[in-house]
């Protein structure tokens, strides 16, 4: 069952194109941009985050991309 966001369709397509966007500027490879991706995802995590809730915010998010890895069959 997905999820509702507090942030409208509009908003996550334009972060979306920016974020390809540099990617595609800097020609990154798949696994240079997971690499990437995986980072920031990491500092956010802890720069943002509480440690107190890190791993839990970690488990939650590794399990919703392995989620919409699995439903995404349009690739």
């Amino acid at each position: 069952m997905p999820q509702i966001s507090r942030y409208n369709d509009e908003q996550i397509e334009v972060m979306l194109a920016e974020l390809s966007a540099v990617l595609e500027k800097h020609k990154a490879p798949t696994d240079l941009s997971l690499m990437v991706l995986g980072n920031m995802i990491t500092h956010l995590l802890n720069t943002r985050v509480s440690s107190a809730q890190r791993e839990s915010l970690a488990r939650s998010f590794a399990q919703a991309l392995e989620a919409s890895v699995n439903q995404d069959k349009a690739h």
